[in-house]
């Protein structure tokens, strides 16, 4: 049993003393302990090495002591296994030297074992799981069919994502071939993770609000759809779609146990375009940590009373930034653990 299950209770909606709290990308880049470790290791050395990975995800958990820890890796793991070449560039993020442009590329894309290709994934989740020793549970995640996508049409990242959305346009049935061999081995991958002892999943469609709401729901939606369907059973699915606000009406009618939000939307609209029964996450906006550390309370605090202590995981709105102080990320912490009606 989990000693600290607040954070399974706040999913199943139960009635709580606090709402719990965790970060987006909380094992990492503002951390000085992860510091030390990226400067020894490489990205994917470190994503690929389970003794590493686990280190990294429970370093926040020991000095903070959020409610949840969530897995040190990458969505774009998931190419990776799939035959396209992912490298990360020091100081400009990924690079995918030969994008996936028509019939051809899509071909070429296999949707593997991922018990062989992501075995290391799986080990780094065993080995996490005995290093928090059941104080709280482990989040795995993995990115949205349409944000690898993105990445693996693009072949870096954008602003626009432009070159991700003509092929879509100019030719949907590839397109669609490639999104669904994505949403194949992320449904597969998921459930290894889940069968590897992490205890909720979390989607990340971080490109999510690149498109408009119809070709969302084409484009995007209706895959994250069939992961939450393959999912539901196994464990509690959380989605989380920046920029995606029209489609909460939407996303709460499906199986998804809590919709992530971003800090474009206020508590109040969030509740009412979800139709207020399905558990939220979110919604400090990430900068608003380098505020000073009373005043990250009082919004903290503010923002609690303004979604309800109940159906509520308090987070940021998208992952931590690497420039916020560690008092900072402190208090943040500390005004969710203070809180009291």
């Amino acid at each position: 049993m989990i000693k600290n299950d607040l954070f399974l209770r706040a999913l199943k909606g139960e009635t709580v003393e606090r709402p719990p709290v965790w970060m987006m990308r909380q094992a990492g880049r503002f951390l000085p302990e992860f510091m030390k470790i990226r400067k020894k290791y490489d990205f994917f050395t470190r994503c690929r090495t389970p003794e590493l990975a686990s280190e990294i995800t429970v370093q926040p958990i020991r000095r903070f002591g959020m409610d949840a820890a969530i897995l040190f890796s990458d969505i774009l793991v998931i190419p990776q296994a799939m035959n396209i070449e992912v490298e990360m560039k020091p100081d400009f993020g990924p690079y995918l030297p030969n994008p996936v442009r028509d019939q051809k590329g899509v071909d070429t894309v296999v949707v593997p074992d991922v018990d062989v290709e992501l075995d290391y994934v799986m080990q780094a989740i065993k080995a996490t799981k005995e290093e928090l020793n059941n104080e709280v549970p482990l989040i795995g995640f993995a990115g949205s069919p349409w944000t690898v996508f993105c990445y693996a049409v693009q072949g870096q990242g954008s602003k626009t994502f432009d070159k991700a959305k003509e092929f879509c346009f100019t030719n949907p049935v590839a397109a669609h071939q490639l999104l669904q061999k994505f949403t194949d081995t992320t449904i597969a991958y998921l459930k290894a993770k889940v069968k590897a002892g992490v205890d909720v999943v979390q989607i990340f469609d971080s490109w999510g609000g690149m498109l408009s709401p119809v070709d969302y729901q084409e484009f995007s939606w209706k895959y994250i759809n069939q992961i939450i369907e393959a999912l539901k059973d196994d464990a509690p699915v959380i989605v989380f779609g920046k920029g995606c606000w029209f489609a909460l009406q939407e996303m709460a009618k499906s199986n998804a146990s809590a919709l992530g939000v971003d800090w474009t939307i206020t508590a109040q609209n969030a509740r009412y375009l979800s139709g207020g029964n399905i558990t939220l996450q979110g919604n400090f906006d990430p900068s608003r940590l380098l505020s000073p550390p009373s005043e990250i309370k009082k919004m903290v605090h503010q923002m609690i009373d303004d979604f309800g202590k109940d159906k509520y995981i308090v987070n940021l709105g998208h992952g931590i930034l690497p420039n916020i102080p560690l008092d900072n990320a402190k208090a943040f912490i500390d005004a969710v653990k203070e809180y009291n009606i």
